[in-house]
């Protein structure tokens, strides 16, 4: 007697539980899932300005490290989870054509350590249910200015790009490149801009004469972002407000000492961040998410 060897029930139903299982999760915390989408490549191209190409191979990458798509953002989601049932059909023609996930490669971009998916978005998601860690891909490695933010959603995209257009526009990027500030809220990077114009028109003022924006830039960045830093870590600021950054911080304390000038005149910076320390450690919610909602609608 023979036997014939019995198909492998397909993972998809599974799949798809997982999938609304996260989705309602979601929804009974209130989350609006972005972090659970896939990054559309698009869009990333034209918020970190990508300026060449280079064709790398065929190598095997981490499954966990495909973290966006050139085309079916509404397909999957961030772990290959099928978001509607008309991927069942190609879905389950995929796993039978390869029982034992000996796939052909998958054709991605990579940028930095991370890979959008143009071509094998069925492969990928079957890889996954089947508890693969990697998979073969052809990559074309892509480059940019700017680093794409690690567990980068587009919230973090665009405060990259943001971050991008602050250093060209004030002239950082080529006066102090190394100088890299970090904020929770897209629309400080304006305010900061702002900051260093005004610097910039004291300066020219106090000359008599037209300043390069790069040297503005560079004599604000050591003579006001870094002294102000150096009291905002002396004074340990960042205890009474560990979910912001240091941009956060100093943006806030000048801020401060501007809302308090028609009063108090020229509050020294010193004085400002130790009052904010007091102000931080007597707020009784200080460490909940509405207590640092309170602090993130300040800067």
């Amino acid at each position: 007697m023979s036997f014939h060897q019995l198909p492998q029930p397909s993972t998809f139903e599974k799949a798809r539980r997982r999938e609304a299982y996260r989705r309602f999760a979601r929804a009974v915390k209130g989350e609006s899932g972005a972090a659970d989408e896939l990054l559309p490549l698009e869009e990333v191209r034209q918020r970190l300005r990508l300026f060449e190409q280079t064709y790398v191979g065929i190598r095997p990458i981490p499954l966990a490290k495909i973290v966006g798509t050139a085309g079916r953002s509404r397909d999957f989601d961030r772990n290959f989870l099928p978001r509607r049932s008309g991927v069942a059909q190609r879905w389950k023609q995929v796993e039978r054509v390869f029982p034992n996930s000996h796939f052909p490669p998958i054709i991605v971009f990579q940028l930095d350590d991370s890979y959008f998916v143009v071509d094998g978005h069925h492969r990928i998601a079957i890889a996954r249910q089947r508890g693969l860690t990697h998979i073969d891909a052809e990559i074309t490695r892509l480059q940019t200015t700017t680093k794409l933010p690690a567990g980068a959603d587009l919230g973090r995209i665009i405060l990259a790009e943001q971050e991008r257009l602050l250093m060209e526009e004030s002239g950082l990027d080529r006066s102090r490149p190394e100088g890299r500030i970090q904020l929770s809220r897209a629309y400080g990077y304006a305010e900061l801009f702002e900051l260093i114009k005004v610097f910039g028109f004291d300066v020219m003022s106090e000359r008599g004469e037209v300043v390069p924006r790069e040297e503005i830039s560079g004599l604000w960045y050591d003579q006001v972002y870094l002294p102000a830093l150096d009291v905002i870590r002396r004074e340990r600021l960042a205890e009474a407000f560990p979910e912001a950054t240091e941009g956060d911080l100093f943006l806030w304390i000048y801020q401060r000492r501007r809302n308090q000038f028609p009063e108090r005149g020229g509050l020294a910076i010193e004085d400002a961040v130790r009052e904010a320390k007091t102000e931080g450690k007597k707020s009784p919610n200080r460490s909940s998410r509405k207590g640092q909602a309170r602090f993130s609608s300040r800067v």
